[in-house]
């Protein structure tokens, strides 16, 4: 079978060659016309004044305009919106003059039907061989769908920020609610003791947990003073309502009978027996009871698995009140608990802290602060009185940083020592 072709040949049979191109090179031109005038993106070619020579109809079909009333009749600037023409002779126009190019630089067209269509425009100047710029050539994409994602990654990113402003406005509230709730579990101010000075202090390691430190100071009669401090195990809600039951059954049980053994014990057995089943709840804690004297106070205590109290003497001197033995409070039906008696003389400072000091994390290998840096700490201050002594380990406490990540309450009871008779010079007779 003989099969025909559309190439052409000459009279003797052979293929024309020039022929051929002839048809490929018509071709080609039709087709580079037809790429020009359909392509998915609007093309526009313009004098240097803006006049419009030259736009493709895909162009003229997002602007529903005829080519006859556009070509030689229009400016580029003609089919932009008010914003874009202001943006065009601010920024784009003084840009292209001066780098000869610019790219994908959003503007708005008004398209058919008057509504508003996002583009991304691309121009650059054409030259001659002498480099005097001669038109303008623009590429014109459709910027639809990138304006719909830039408007929907704009909102997320609003509601991101919305979100996170409304979780920083929640947390705000919910440390307001637990400072309030941790005033609540501390004395909101420590009661005037006759011939006695107190102060304290409570850091809080974390303002979105509640603590479980406690101390406190309150009358037992016309002449005696009972004071505590402990420390919960755990943080959270559960800390807090250990430390609430704490605080009150300490009270009523010193008011009944102020034994500071006595006091711990009965502390145990309701700890133990509030917490039998279940979830585990103890603390450790000193209980103490004060007596002034004429020239001193008496100091009775009792320790519950706590670190020992620690005593600043008037002399330059510090020593620690040893409670050996004493039992964690809450954990079993019977405890033993170690006591210890002292007196405070002028000048004399006695002082109760959690282990959140002790237990403080210092230098680059994170060590242990200790009870002997403590003792070393306390020895190196002046006996100026407890609220000297508190203000200092304030400091102290502030310089460990994020090394300190427990809570610490420091409770300290002295006596005042006499102030100095002021010297006189003795009276000359004349």
């Amino acid at each position: 079978m003989m099969c025909r072709t559309n190439e052409a040949h000459d009279p003797d049979g052979e293929p024309d060659v020039d022929a051929t191109d002839a048809a490929f090179t018509s071709l080609l031109e039709h087709s580079t016309e037809e790429l020009y005038e359909q392509a998915p993106c609007g093309y526009l070619s313009t004098m240097m004044d803006g006049t419009i020579a030259k736009i493709n109809a895909t162009l003229l079909g997002w602007l529903g305009l005829e080519r006859s009333r556009v070509v030689g009749r229009m400016r580029f600037t003609d089919l932009l919106t008010v914003g874009g023409k202001l943006y065009h002779e601010t920024h784009f126009a003084p840009m292209l003059q001066m780098k000869g190019e610019i790219n994908g630089i959003a503007l708005d067209i008004k398209a058919a039907g008057g509504q508003r269509m996002p583009v991304l425009v691309t121009s650059k100047v054409k030259t001659s061989e002498s480099g005097e710029p001669m038109l303008i050539r623009t590429s014109v994409f459709d910027a639809h769908d990138r304006r719909a994602y830039e408007t929907e990654l704009l909102r997320s990113r609003q509601a991101a920020e919305e979100a996170r402003r409304q979780a920083e406005s929640d947390r705000e509230r919910l440390q307001e609610a637990l400072a309030v709730l941790q005033q609540n579990l501390l004395p909101a101010t420590l009661p005037d003791v006759p011939g006695l000075e107190a102060a304290s202090y409570y850091h809080t390691a974390s303002p979105d947990l509640l603590g479980g430190d406690f101390y406190d100071l309150f009358p037992l009669d016309t002449e005696r003073w009972a004071f505590f401090l402990g420390d919960v195990c755990g943080k959270g809600p559960q800390a807090a309502a250990v430390t609430s039951l704490t605080r009150y059954t300490l009270r009523a049980a010193a008011l009944h009978d102020s034994d500071p053994v006595n006091v711990l014990t009965t502390l145990n057995t309701v700890l133990h027996e509030r917490y039998t089943s279940g979830d585990t709840r103890y603390c450790t804690a000193i209980f103490g009871v004060l007596h002034p004297g004429s020239d001193h106070v008496e100091v009775h205590l009792a320790s519950g698995g706590h670190p020992s109290a620690l005593i600043q003497r008037a002399d330059g001197s510090a020593d620690y009140l040893a409670t050996p033995g004493g039992m964690l409070v809450g954990v079993l039906p019977k405890a033993e608990f170690a006591d210890a008696r002292t007196q405070l003389y002028p000048g004399d400072t006695l002082l109760l802290y959690t282990d959140g000091l002790t237990e403080a994390r210092i230098g680059p290998d994170r060590a242990l602060y200790g009870e002997d840096a403590l003792y070393a700490f306390t020895a190196d201050q002046s006996a100026e009185g407890p609220q000297a002594l508190i203000t200092a380990l304030t400091g102290l406490l502030a310089g460990f940083g994020e090394g300190l990540d427990d809570d610490t309450a420091l409770l300290a009871l002295g006596v005042p020592a006499p102030l100095p008779t002021p010297f006189r010079l003795p009276r000359v007779k004349t």
